[in-house]
């Protein structure tokens, strides 16, 4: 089965190497290939670390305070609760793969169904789903925190969420969206 996905907006694409079904929830793996301007901001996660592998071109990680320009055979990873964002600003596209450990499905079934809502055209230029409930979810189900002042909206999009959750949202997406 193809397990490669593709973001229409943002322009790149997601290789699931290994899921948490394949690992027996040890380590989700995928391979990205980024466009330059891409990237994920700044954001932390409680229960996973994030290991940033380049294989192609330049991916600048920024890890705690610290912002690292990897090239290709450089590593970094990301521990529980620091804070993290990775980009492509190089002028090229760049090929890395992260790994997840432990496996965090969530994270998996978020890109499936967010690549997907983009492709269909249910997210808005900058990538963000039309639809507030279903970016509360994604946001939730992802793992993902907020780091300082910004944490203030966690609070909104946890309660929104658990309303998604409460209407069926998220089986609706799960249904459409997620292949393996």
């Amino acid at each position: 089965m193809e397990r490669t996905i593709y973001n229409p907006i943002q322009k790149d694409s997601v290789t699931f190497l290994k899921t948490a079904a394949d690992t027996q929830g040890e380590y989700t793996l995928v391979e990205v290939e980024l466009a330059d301007g891409g990237g994920v901001g700044l954001h932390y996660h409680k229960t996973y670390s994030e290991k940033f592998d380049c294989l192609e071109g330049e991916l600048q990680v920024k890890a705690g305070k610290i912002l690292h320009s990897l090239g290709p055979g450089q590593s970094i990873t990301a521990e529980p609760n620091i804070n993290h964002l990775f980009r492509n600003r190089s002028g090229k596209p760049c090929r890395f793969r992260v790994e997840l450990r432990p496996a965090s499905r969530g994270f998996e079934q978020s890109l499936q169904i967010s690549y997907g809502l983009a492709r269909d055209g249910k997210c808005r230029p900058n990538g963000f789903p039309k639809d507030k409930l279903a970016l509360a979810w994604l946001f939730d189900i992802s793992e993902s925190n907020l780091p300082g002042w910004r944490s203030v909206f966690e609070f909104i999009l946890r309660a929104q969420a658990k309303q998604a959750r409460k209407i069926g949202v998220d089986k609706k997406l799960i249904e459409e969206y997620v292949k393996f």
